[in-house]
Protein backbone atom coordinates (compact mmCIF):
# COMPACT_ATOMS: atom_id res chain seq x y z
CA UNK A 1 0.00 0.00 0.00
CA UNK A 2 1.77 2.89 -1.11
CA UNK A 3 1.26 5.97 2.08
CA UNK A 4 2.33 8.59 -0.80
CA UNK A 5 -0.93 7.94 -2.86
CA UNK A 6 -3.30 7.30 0.53
CA UNK A 7 -2.01 10.55 1.42
CA UNK A 8 -2.50 12.28 -1.81
CA UNK A 9 -6.08 11.05 -2.41
CA UNK A 10 -7.13 12.22 0.76
CA UNK A 11 -5.20 15.70 0.57
CA UNK A 12 -7.49 15.94 -2.78
CA UNK A 13 -10.87 14.92 -1.09
CA UNK A 14 -10.37 17.12 1.45
CA UNK A 15 -9.76 20.28 -0.51
CA UNK A 16 -12.93 19.49 -3.07
CA UNK A 17 -15.03 19.07 0.39
CA UNK A 18 -14.16 22.00 1.88
CA UNK A 19 -15.01 24.03 -1.80
CA UNK A 20 -18.47 22.67 -2.20
CA UNK A 21 -19.42 20.22 1.09
CA UNK A 22 -19.11 16.38 1.44
CA UNK A 23 -22.53 15.38 -0.22
CA UNK A 24 -21.83 17.39 -3.68
CA UNK A 25 -18.55 15.70 -4.44
CA UNK A 26 -18.35 12.17 -6.03
CA UNK A 27 -15.34 10.16 -5.87
CA UNK A 28 -15.57 10.94 -10.08
CA UNK A 29 -15.28 14.66 -8.96
CA UNK A 30 -12.10 13.60 -6.98
CA UNK A 31 -10.14 11.51 -9.65
CA UNK A 32 -10.62 14.06 -12.14
CA UNK A 33 -9.19 16.61 -9.74
CA UNK A 34 -6.48 14.78 -8.78
CA UNK A 35 -5.52 13.13 -12.25
CA UNK A 36 -5.78 9.54 -11.53
CA UNK A 37 -8.49 6.73 -12.16
CA UNK A 38 -11.07 5.88 -9.91
CA UNK A 39 -10.13 2.48 -9.62
CA UNK A 40 -6.70 3.60 -8.21
CA UNK A 41 -8.84 5.35 -5.35
CA UNK A 42 -10.61 2.21 -4.88
CA UNK A 43 -7.66 0.37 -4.12
CA UNK A 44 -7.53 1.85 -1.02
CA UNK A 45 -10.75 3.26 -0.05
CA UNK A 46 -13.95 1.07 -0.80
CA UNK A 47 -16.49 4.34 -0.91
CA UNK A 48 -16.44 7.50 -0.04
CA UNK A 49 -17.75 7.11 3.28
CA UNK A 50 -14.50 5.43 3.99
CA UNK A 51 -12.27 8.27 2.65
CA UNK A 52 -14.49 10.61 4.69
CA UNK A 53 -13.83 8.56 7.75
CA UNK A 54 -10.01 8.49 6.88
CA UNK A 55 -9.48 12.18 6.36
CA UNK A 56 -11.63 12.91 9.41
CA UNK A 57 -9.32 10.98 11.73
CA UNK A 58 -6.04 12.31 9.86
CA UNK A 59 -7.56 16.09 10.62
CA UNK A 60 -8.19 14.97 14.47
CA UNK A 61 -4.85 13.49 15.28
CA UNK A 62 -3.15 16.37 13.37
CA UNK A 63 -5.74 18.64 15.40
CA UNK A 64 -4.26 16.67 18.88
CA UNK A 65 -1.03 17.06 18.21
CA UNK A 66 -1.03 20.89 17.42
CA UNK A 67 -2.93 20.78 21.28
CA UNK A 68 -0.41 18.83 22.81
CA UNK A 69 2.76 20.84 20.94
CA UNK A 70 0.44 24.60 22.05
CA UNK A 71 0.80 23.11 25.91
CA UNK A 72 3.84 21.87 26.50
CA UNK A 73 5.34 25.32 24.79
CA UNK A 74 3.23 26.91 27.03
CA UNK A 75 5.41 28.91 29.80
CA UNK A 76 2.11 28.77 32.97
CA UNK A 77 -1.41 27.57 32.98
CA UNK A 78 -2.73 30.65 31.84
CA UNK A 79 -1.02 30.82 28.69
CA UNK A 80 -1.79 27.51 28.07
CA UNK A 81 -5.33 28.00 28.46
CA UNK A 82 -5.34 31.06 26.02
CA UNK A 83 -3.41 29.16 23.84
CA UNK A 84 -5.91 26.08 24.26
CA UNK A 85 -8.69 27.87 23.56
CA UNK A 86 -7.71 29.61 20.60
CA UNK A 87 -6.80 26.23 18.89
CA UNK A 88 -10.18 24.90 19.98
CA UNK A 89 -11.88 27.98 18.04
CA UNK A 90 -9.64 27.46 14.94
CA UNK A 91 -10.37 23.85 15.18
CA UNK A 92 -14.41 24.84 14.81
CA UNK A 93 -13.93 27.54 12.99
CA UNK A 94 -12.67 25.06 10.53
CA UNK A 95 -15.68 22.85 10.41
CA UNK A 96 -18.24 25.11 8.47
CA UNK A 97 -21.64 23.95 8.85
CA UNK A 98 -22.13 22.52 5.51
CA UNK A 99 -19.60 19.75 6.44
CA UNK A 100 -21.16 19.63 9.64
CA UNK A 101 -24.28 18.74 7.79
CA UNK A 102 -22.84 16.26 5.67
CA UNK A 103 -21.00 14.53 8.25
CA UNK A 104 -24.11 14.20 10.61
CA UNK A 105 -26.58 13.27 8.14
CA UNK A 106 -24.56 11.21 5.79
CA UNK A 107 -21.16 9.96 7.48
CA UNK A 108 -22.55 8.30 11.21
CA UNK A 109 -19.27 7.00 11.60
CA UNK A 110 -16.83 10.55 10.59
CA UNK A 111 -19.68 12.23 12.50
CA UNK A 112 -19.04 9.36 15.87
CA UNK A 113 -15.31 10.41 15.70
CA UNK A 114 -15.61 14.05 15.76
CA UNK A 115 -17.84 14.09 18.04
CA UNK A 116 -15.96 12.08 20.44
CA UNK A 117 -12.58 14.38 20.12
CA UNK A 118 -14.67 17.29 20.75
CA UNK A 119 -16.56 15.42 23.87
CA UNK A 120 -13.59 13.67 25.04
CA UNK A 121 -9.92 14.97 23.68
CA UNK A 122 -10.56 19.11 24.14
CA UNK A 123 -12.91 18.17 26.77
CA UNK A 124 -10.76 15.84 28.54
CA UNK A 125 -7.47 18.61 27.86
CA UNK A 126 -9.83 21.69 29.23
CA UNK A 127 -10.26 19.52 32.50
CA UNK A 128 -6.92 18.71 33.39
CA UNK A 129 -5.58 22.78 32.64
CA UNK A 130 -8.34 23.66 34.82
CA UNK A 131 -7.11 21.14 37.62
CA UNK A 132 -3.82 22.17 37.29
CA UNK A 133 -4.46 26.00 37.33
CA UNK A 134 -6.31 25.64 40.31
CA UNK A 135 -3.27 24.01 41.91
CA UNK A 136 -1.36 26.32 40.96
CA UNK A 137 -3.32 28.95 42.71
CA UNK A 138 -4.53 31.03 39.40
CA UNK A 139 -8.14 29.07 38.98
CA UNK A 140 -10.68 29.97 41.57
CA UNK A 141 -11.04 26.54 44.01
CA UNK A 142 -14.56 26.22 43.92
CA UNK A 143 -15.51 25.55 40.50
CA UNK A 144 -16.06 22.30 39.12
CA UNK A 145 -13.31 21.51 36.28
CA UNK A 146 -16.09 18.39 34.66
CA UNK A 147 -18.77 21.29 34.15
CA UNK A 148 -16.73 24.29 33.35
CA UNK A 149 -14.36 22.22 30.64
CA UNK A 150 -17.96 20.86 29.05
CA UNK A 151 -19.69 24.51 29.14
CA UNK A 152 -16.35 25.94 27.12
CA UNK A 153 -16.23 23.57 24.59
CA UNK A 154 -20.19 23.78 24.01
CA UNK A 155 -19.42 28.15 24.31
CA UNK A 156 -17.20 27.80 21.85
CA UNK A 157 -19.29 25.78 19.78
CA UNK A 158 -22.14 28.32 19.83
CA UNK A 159 -20.21 31.42 19.53
CA UNK A 160 -19.81 29.80 15.52
CA UNK A 161 -23.93 29.23 15.37
CA UNK A 162 -24.85 31.45 12.57
CA UNK A 163 -28.35 31.22 13.91
CA UNK A 164 -27.48 32.53 17.13
CA UNK A 165 -25.04 35.16 15.89
CA UNK A 166 -25.86 36.18 12.16
CA UNK A 167 -23.10 36.50 9.98
CA UNK A 168 -24.53 39.70 8.94
CA UNK A 169 -24.87 41.27 12.68
CA UNK A 170 -22.04 39.86 14.09
CA UNK A 171 -18.26 39.29 13.92
CA UNK A 172 -17.79 35.85 14.33
CA UNK A 173 -13.77 36.49 15.78
CA UNK A 174 -15.59 39.14 17.96
CA UNK A 175 -17.93 36.64 19.36
CA UNK A 176 -15.45 34.21 20.26
CA UNK A 177 -13.13 36.97 21.97
CA UNK A 178 -15.97 38.18 23.87
CA UNK A 179 -16.92 34.73 25.23
CA UNK A 180 -13.38 34.07 25.57
CA UNK A 181 -12.86 36.75 28.31
CA UNK A 182 -16.13 36.03 29.86
CA UNK A 183 -14.83 32.76 30.85
CA UNK A 184 -11.58 33.52 31.71
CA UNK A 185 -12.19 36.44 34.01
CA UNK A 186 -14.65 34.20 36.00
CA UNK A 187 -12.78 31.46 36.58
CA UNK A 188 -9.63 33.60 37.78
CA UNK A 189 -8.46 33.97 41.23
CA UNK A 190 -7.15 37.24 42.25
CA UNK A 191 -3.32 35.91 40.79
CA UNK A 192 -4.78 34.56 37.91
CA UNK A 193 -6.80 38.00 36.78
CA UNK A 194 -3.29 39.74 37.59
CA UNK A 195 -1.31 37.07 35.23
CA UNK A 196 -4.70 37.09 32.75
CA UNK A 197 -4.49 41.25 32.47
CA UNK A 198 -0.44 40.71 31.57
CA UNK A 199 -1.31 38.33 28.72
CA UNK A 200 -3.99 40.61 27.56
CA UNK A 201 -2.00 43.81 27.29
CA UNK A 202 0.49 42.04 25.70
CA UNK A 203 -1.77 41.18 22.80
CA UNK A 204 -3.30 44.26 22.62
CA UNK A 205 0.03 45.60 22.49
CA UNK A 206 1.17 43.17 19.73
CA UNK A 207 -2.26 43.95 17.76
Amino acid sequence: MSNSQIERILKGGGELFLQAGIKSVTMDDIAKHLGMSKKTIYQFFKDKDELVTALIKQRLQEDEDEMTEILNKSGNVIEGMINMMKCSEEIFARANPILIHDLQKYHPEAWKQFQGFKSEVIVRTMEGLLNKGIEQGYIRPDIDAKVLARMRVMQVEMGFNTSIFPASEFNLWKVQRQLLEHFNYGICTIKGYKLLNEYKNINEDVN
